[in-house]
């Protein structure tokens, strides 16, 4: 199985437990996530061989965050230990017309202080497949966007498939920041995941009409989209997550792969929502697994939605979910029955 590398922050996850706001708790569940942590995770879980690279302060904070990857089979032999603290995210799991909330505390984290001499991408990305960045990354800023630059050129020289989930996040960087550094970044993607926020934001390609909260896509134009991005920067291909949010509870969830001119369009799932947070990571890392595998765009569209569907069902961000899960319900056996 091919070994996929996977760059980015890894943080402490603090939340309430249950539907408890953090206003209420008097105490939290601790987990660890991060965009490009989860992809590993949810990749090592559908059988690819994953290792993942950040760097984390040489404490017992760092040690903890690099032992969850560890427990679900991620490399972590190319962390680098060294800097001053662990960024922290605070999330508030939403409810019926409440929505989730997601607080950082992320500033003057180890990662975001890196240096470039940090990390030997010769050496690391030695024997792998395939390397997965997210637009989160260079957004910490720092020396991050060159790092990030360094990763891509050396995968690309390699001949490594390289994707990016471009995941916008507006309290990070301006979106004339963020434009600049992913459109410098993204002649040397492959393969661009991203929602029609993200592709607005970043790059001013706009998906037609469409209305997420009032549960109304327009489907050409997320095709035109996609080909939009797909003929400025040459990827081989784009992948969009589709949401209707009708509430925090119940999303509406689907997928387009676009390939050589052709849109892929997934069933769609009527989704009552665990957990949401990871969600879109879980979509990549099935995405991914099933472009490796070399499935044919329907069924490579069609199982990224159903490993992400999967997801929402589960606390934390994590996607702890089998192989045969994901093909089972990628297949049409989504009735939720009890199985003895």
């Amino acid at each position: 199985m091919g070994k996929l590398v996977c760059f980015g922050e890894l943080m402490m996850r603090l939340n309430p437990e249950g539907y408890g706001r953090l206003v209420q708790a008097d105490r939290l569940e601790v987990s660890f996530a991060g965009g490009e942590a989860n992809v590993a995770v949810d990749a090592a879980q559908l059988g690819m061989e994953t290792s993942y690279v950040t760097k984390l302060p040489d404490q017992e904070l760092g040690r903890s965050a690099a032992n969850a990857l560890r427990r679900f089979g991620v490399d972590t032999d190319n962390i680098v230990y060294g800097g001053p603290r662990l960024g922290i995210y605070y999330v508030e799991k939403g409810a019926s017309q409440r929505p989730s909330k997601v607080i950082y505390d992320r500033a003057g984290s180890s990662v975001s202080l890196a240096q470039p001499g940090d990390f030997d991408w010769e050496r690391i990305l030695d024997g792998a497949d395939w390397f997965h960045f997210t637009g989160i990354t260079p957004a910490l800023g720092g020396c991050l966007p060159r790092i990030c630059m360094e990763a891509c050129e050396t995968a690309k020289r390699k001949q490594i498939m390289v994707s990016c989930d471009l995941n916008y996040r507006r309290k990070l960087w301006s979106r004339q920041e963020a434009g600049k550094v992913m459109g410098e970044l993204m002649p040397h993607v492959d393969v661009c995941i991203a929602n029609e926020e993200d592709m607005a934001d970043v790059f001013g390609i706009y998906a037609g009409d469409s209305d997420i909260e009032g549960g109304s896509l327009d489907v050409d134009g997320y095709r035109k989209a996609a080909q939009e991005m797909s003929e400025r920067f040459h990827l081989s291909h784009v992948a969009v997550t589709l949401r209707k949010s009708l509430s925090a509870s119940r999303n509406l969830w689907s997928g387009m792969l676009y390939r050589e001119g052709k849109a892929f369009f997934s069933r769609e799932y009527d989704m009552q929502i665990v957990d949401r947070v990871g969600g879109g990571d879980s979509f990549a890392a099935g995405l991914i697994y099933a472009l490796y595998k070399a499935y044919e765009p329907q069924r490579a569209v069609e199982f990224a939605v159903a490993a992400s569907c999967l997801k929402h069902t589960i606390e934390h961000d994590f996607n702890l979910v089998s192989l045969a899960e994901v093909e089972a319900l990628a297949n049409g056996k989504g009735s939720g029955r009890v199985q003895r």
